[in-house]
């Protein structure tokens, strides 16, 4: 049990370094030749089950005092790929292990065991691979090898699935085309293009993103990636200083991680923002209701959730039907217990409705969800009695050290 007593938010800190880029970065030097060079790592728990996965298919994987170094290729070193309660590795390996002859079965924990995996079986079986999932869900049953064609995925629920195709694809002899869906969180895709750019194979999109070229016989290089700051994290701290005083985060460059869109939130909510070419500053101002779709951010609802408990009127955030299969039923998790804390929020099909007032605080339960303990920590910055999180170690999914930034930002009433 943690608690977080109401205090004010004053100082800086360093964002944490992007969970989501450090994952594609070790599938991408796994695949590659010769050895790469990860720095400014992140060994939250999602990256240490990726590593994991990547050394069974054979990367040989060193942390030293520059960061990760990983020495792509080898052969593999089990037929177990334990994924941890890590959706981007599961469904992004899924593709990258049916490259291979061998037969995997992928598994995860927790969670995990709960969120669907059905998307990944019809189009690698189109590629040419045995592949079945348990009713739609963990464990998938893998037998490459794949090899280039033309395919449909359905991108409605996770972009995830897609990127691993991406990144494995190029590694194939022949051509692929894929056409994609009812695509979600598109820009994801786009993070995913632009890493596989660094390491040495391009994807063309076209139609909008509906579908996607991409050349056969194509390699990836090892090379010296810089894990860039992450926003979905740094979300929380800038919304603490929203609501609760004054914070600047470093090492937050601008880019295409969609979750930099809290800005635009906070901007509108009527926090003052500073802008700067590697940091962003923010400031507690006069906070009034706002209105803010996260359909393709669907990660910043938590933290939108928490400002809009401190804002004047009512806040309306849509897309909540993006959150039934994340960590948790995450759009109910949150109305229920921010509830417990005082909040008024209703879920209304697509919608989250959230009047603003002062939070009471108490006591909530994350469901094991890292971004429900993170947003109770910050909701307690403004609360009358602070917020108890049961089980606040799952933070370290995503944002090991997150309690120990609070904590150095904050200055008790």
């Amino acid at each position: 049990m943690k608690l977080i007593k109401p205090g004010a938010i004053q100082g800086s800190v360093r964002a944490p370094p992007s969970k989501s880029m450090m994952q594609r970065a070790l599938i991408l030097a796994y695949l590659a030749k010769g050895e790469s060079v990860i720095t400014n790592p992140t060994f939250c728990d999602d990256a240490h089950a990726t590593m994991n996965v990547t050394q069974m298919l054979g990367a040989q994987i060193a942390e030293g005092i520059e960061g990760v170094m990983v020495q792509g290729g080898g052969i593999p070193r089990g037929s177990m790929l334990d994924c941890g309660e890590s959706g981007t590795c599961m469904r992004m390996i899924s593709a990258v292990a049916a490259l291979s002859g061998r037969e995997f079965t992928i598994t995860g924990r927790g969670s995990l065991k709960k969120r669907p995996m059905g998307m990944v079986e019809e189009p690698l079986r189109a590629l040419g691979a045995e592949c079945r999932c348990a009713g739609g869900f963990p464990p998938i049953k893998i037998k490459g090898p794949i090899h280039g064609g033309n395919i449909r995925v359905d991108g409605s629920v996770s972009s995830q699935f897609l990127s691993g195709l991406l990144m494995a694809l190029p590694l194939c002899k022949e051509d692929s085309e894929i056409a994609v869906t009812d695509l979600r969180s598109g820009a994801y895709v786009g993070m995913t293009r632009m890493i596989m750019k660094m390491f040495g194979a391009e994807v063309q999109s076209v139609d909008g993103g509906g579908r996607f070229l991409i050349e056969g016989s194509q390699g990836y290089r090892g090379m010296r990636y810089a894990v860039e700051g992450d926003w979905s994290g740094a979300a929380f701290l800038l919304v603490a200083g929203a609501i609760g005083g004054s914070v600047r985060v470093e090492r937050l460059a601008k880019g295409i991680q969609p979750d930099q869109r809290i800005m635009d939130a906070l901007f509108v909510a009527g926090a003052d923002i500073v802008s700067e070419e590697d940091a962003v500053k923010v400031d507690a101002g006069d906070l009034r209701a706002f209105e803010f779709d996260a359909t393709d951010c669907p990660d910043l609802f938590p933290p939108l959730a928490v400002l809009a408990c401190n804002c004047r009127g009512k806040s309306v955030i849509t897309g909540a039907s993006r959150l039934i299969h994340k960590e948790s039923d995450r759009g109910a998790v949150l109305a229920t217990e921010l509830g417990r804390l005082g909040a008024d929020i209703d879920v209304i099909g697509d919608r989250m409705e959230i009047t603003g007032k002062l939070l009471k605080g108490g006591r909530i339960d994350p469901h094991g969800d890292h971004r429900i303990a993170m947003a109770g920590a910050v909701a307690a910055l403004n609360s009358e009695i602070g917020v108890e999180i049961k089980d606040e170690k799952c933070v370290s999914k995503s944002y090991p050290g997150f309690f120990a930034d609070l904590e150095s930002l904050r200055v008790e009433k």
